[in-house]
């Protein structure tokens, strides 16, 4: 199978959980600790293989650019006071893989936004896509997985986070059946925000996927015929199972953090930084004093 060596990072959204934050910084760039969050994600896809990351974005995400981007009035002053550490941690972003940048002109869905990167792409090469609000473990191996189960199939797959039966309303649940191993599933359904009592799991797709064209030509076939509305991956997921197509899914092994809202940010903040010994023993004491 050909190697997974494009990602297509999808950050054109509002993020309007978050305002009035959000007016001026892009959610993918609230800092968890001292680096944003869509950082954390391209380091990962980095570790996975990925050589040529295209950003889809939007009005007020220039950030973004200037965070992947060299700056070297920052770096020179950092030369000049002798701040090599911190050199090293700017330099090495701009290095990280060949980035480029599209506009989504108009928010119709994340398919349409999807579909803004399709002209960078060389099909029929495999993608992986990420919508950057969640971040799974990196114990986990997440996006790792992914490629190799990819590069060992031909496969289209996604990743998943599971959530509480109390919280399965809130999001897209996956019916599956065929375990194909302890960690990956066949996918037979999407349920959009179920009641709890009809929710055919508690697994959800955590905005990871690796897709193939079978997916882009569903996404274009919809851009075609839909006039008004949005255009919605989820759809070309369901679309692709009834038509008979596989689809996977590899099951999280520890919780994520779904940093599309506060409290998922919140908890993730509080986790990554008791997991840095820098952190681990004044704020740990100070989390204590508070609860």
């Amino acid at each position: 199978m050909p190697k997974v060596k494009k990602a297509v990072f999808v950050v054109a959204g509002f993020g309007t959980r978050f305002l009035p934050m959000t007016k001026a910084v892009p959610k993918e760039m609230m800092p968890i600790i001292d680096k944003p969050i869509i950082q954390y994600l391209v380091e990962e896809a980095v570790e996975a293989g990925i050589t040529e990351i295209i950003f889809v974005t939007g009005r007020g995400k220039n950030a973004i650019e200037n965070h992947f981007d060299k700056n070297y009035e920052l770096e020179a002053t950092l030369v000049e006071k002798g701040k090599h550490t911190l050199l090293d941690n700017v330099e090495k972003i701009s290095k990280l893989a060949n980035f480029a940048y599209v506009r989504q002109p108009v928010q119709k869905g994340d398919g349409h936004a999807l579909l803004c990167a399709k002209p960078f792409v060389d099909l029929p090469e495999p993608v992986l896509v990420i919508f950057p609000d969640y971040i799974m473990p990196k114990s986990n191996g997440t996006l790792k997985k992914m490629v190799q189960f990819y590069e060992e199939t031909g496969e289209p797959v996604i990743g998943t986070d599971f959530v509480p039966e109390s919280e399965v309303s809130k999001y897209g649940i996956l019916a599956f059946e065929d375990t194909v191993n302890s960690e990956i599933v066949k996918v037979t359904d999407f349920v959009e925000k179920p009641k709890t009592q009809d929710a055919p799991s508690n697994l959800i797709n955590n905005g990871y996927a690796i897709i193939t064209q079978d997916i882009w030509d569903l996404l274009s076939s919809a851009e075609s015929t839909v006039s008004d509305g949005e255009i919605r991956v989820a759809d070309a997921f369901i679309n692709l199972i009834h038509s008979g197509k596989h689809l996977y899914a590899l099951k999280s092994v520890k919780h994520g953090y779904d940093c599309g809202n506060p409290l998922g940010f919140l908890k993730a903040t509080v986790d990554f930084a008791l997991d840095r010994e820098e952190f681990n023993g004044d704020f740990k004491d100070f989390l204590k004093s508070r609860v």
